[in-house]
């Protein structure tokens, strides 16, 4: 078998130079056939990497490449080069069928993941005054084509046939007779969502967040992995927002996309701007010619660098992109920012404003005239998504920390270890894996019913291995799998009450050594390898380096 590889290693835009790879004595790269041997499924694995592009999978715009020229974010790149597919398949995280391509099944270590990147945005929207609200995955052809997304975005929805499509008349419904489709954005059902009553303009913005799985048509030769998928979730949010606030909505995004992509340590990114497309799009130039206008000044107030992609918006709107590239060099679109003037007044959405005229404009008037008229004004939509598609960012995820993952996002952050398999020492080592775990069920002195655990707990990922083996297989083995963080419990901890720990897993040395040394005092001197804690300052430890995101 031959295939293409270059120095830097596989997806290179470098010129290319054929080897041999069932004649190893022929390899001028050992990195290279080393990676291909490690590598599940070989040459297709290398045919599925090569398909790899940045194509959008964030809110509600059509998977396109990213802008050329755009910088990486990310200076030095694993040896070899790091692959959420393997490094999946060895963290438990994830696995695919035949019987559902495209659709990634979540193992528990994985779910674990999904469902920390959901705890942390949820957290956040609290500060950004998101409410998060629940849609249908499915809808009528009508709806769509209200929207617009039947005729422009048809061929990537999947069509569904409702009871009366193909002509079943029994027990059919008025209005049944049509088809569906799967929805592949969440726009137009928080569109139904504002409409359902009457708005005022002291309502505005309103902010809707929603995780509702999406569904779109890939074809089956550009799926890989959790980066081509056919059914995905979102970070979705539509801001819908008086004309006069949507600069400072904007910037509010932005602020967002900063912090959150400074906790995951990713960056630098680029911004970029996509404008009108040369064809599919709805609405007026001039209308167009506004929305870019505000987008450039709202880039203009940011203080960073961006620059432009010419007639890569979406077909309703211009947008703000931010390219991530990834451990092999591929640049991805991951969040996204788009402003929408065309949904809402295809759905017809109205809120109540004085002065409704100037209102339109977002110009403020002190003119009591003015002002004592009252009528309805037309929102404008901020679509945005900051992690973008949850599952691709998950694989970006585990191929920038190359497996070894934070503590408070790790699925694998402890592992309590035993010396023996005294009565004392397996005693400690339970105590402590409930401590964490939080597995001990209470019961009511009154009824004997079992206590509700409370919806704060906060409980950790911590295994116990007490096995017969000895201690220092238990250690390789556990730094093998990435623990963060080994707990060993021995006959001295029995005696001082006491547990060891190793903290070398930790991918922060230094933000783990100084939540440590806070917690033993500014003068304490330990070695990472072998801290003694009590329970209670281990628990503190876990804690702190939970809310502090390392």
């Amino acid at each position: 078998m031959t295939t293409k590889v270059t120095d830097q290693g596989f997806g290179s835009d470098a010129p290319a130079r054929r080897v041999n790879v069932a004649k190893p004595a022929q390899m001028r790269s050992p990195r290279a056939i080393d990676y291909l041997r490690k590598s599940r499924g070989q040459a297709s694995l290398l045919r599925n990497k090569a398909r790899l592009t940045s194509e959008c999978y964030c809110s509600c715009s059509i998977p396109r490449p990213s802008a050329a020229g755009t910088n990486p974010t990310t200076k030095d790149l694993p040896t070899p080069p790091a692959d959420h597919r393997i490094l999946g398949n060895e963290q438990e995280l994830f696995t695919t069928s035949l019987y559902s391509p495209g659709s990634p099944l979540f193992l528990p270590n994985g779910a674990h993941v999904f469902n920390k990147l959901l705890s942390f945005l949820r957290a956040q929207y609290k500060l950004f005054g998101f409410q998060e609200v629940i849609t249908p995955t499915i809808y009528k052809k009508t709806l769509w084509q209200k929207s617009g997304h039947w005729e422009n975005y048809k061929g990537d929805m999947f069509e569904v046939s409702g009871r009366g499509a193909s002509g079943q008349s029994k027990h059919a419904e008025i209005g049944e007779d049509e088809e569906y489709g799967l929805k592949p954005m969440n726009c137009p059902g928080h569109c139904l969502l504002f409409k359902s009553r009457t708005r005022d303009y002291g309502e505005l913005p309103i902010r809707y967040a929603d995780f509702s799985p999406l569904h779109r048509n890939e074809t089956s030769g550009a799926l890989s992995g959790l980066t081509r998928v056919r059914r995905f979730h979102q970070d979705d949010g539509h801001i819908f927002c008086r004309p006069k606030q949507i600069t400072e909505e904007i910037s509010k995004t932005l602020d967002f996309v900063a912090m959150v992509y400074k906790t995951f340590r990713l960056g630098p990114y680029k911004l970029v701007l996509s404008t009108r497309p040369a064809e599919k799009y709805i609405g007026t130039i001039d209308e167009w010619d506004s929305a870019e206008g505000q987008l450039k000044a709202a880039l203009d107030g940011s203080g960073r660098q961006w620059t432009i992609n010419e007639g890569d918006g979406a077909f309703y709107g211009p947008k703000i992109d931010i390219i991530l590239r990834d451990s092999d060099g591929k640049e991805h679109q991951t969040a996204t920012i788009q402003l929408d003037f065309q949904l809402p007044q295809r759905f017809e959405l109205h809120y109540q404003a004085r002065a409704p005229e100037l209102e339109k404009k977002g110009m403020p008037t002190t003119d009591p005239a003015l002002l004592a008229i009252t009528g309805p004004v037309t929102p404008v939509i901020v679509h945005r998504a900051i992690l973008g598609s949850l599952e691709r960012f998950t694989a970006l995820l585990i191929e920038h920390y190359n497996g070894s993952w934070p503590f408070w996002i790790s699925p694998r952050q402890a592992i309590v270890l035993t010396v023996n398999n005294s009565e004392g020492v397996t005693r400690l080592a339970k105590q402590a894996l409930d401590r964490f775990t939080q597995v001990e069920e209470t019961r009511s002195d009154k009824d004997n019913v079992m206590i509700p655990r409370a919806l704060d707990s906060i409980t950790f990922t911590v295994d116990l291995d007490d096995h017969g083996r000895s201690l220092s297989k238990k250690v390789a083995l556990a730094k093998s799998k990435k623990y963060n963080i080994l707990v060993v419990v021995g006959p001295n901890g029995v005696k001082n009450g006491t547990v060891d720990l190793d903290i070398t897993g930790q991918p922060n040395q230094a933000s783990a050594c100084a939540v440590l040394a806070a917690i033993l005092g500014r003068d304490a001197i330990f070695n990472p390898r072998s801290v003694s804690l009590t329970l209670d300052e281990l628990s503190r430890y876990f804690t702190q380096l939970a809310k502090t995101y390392e």
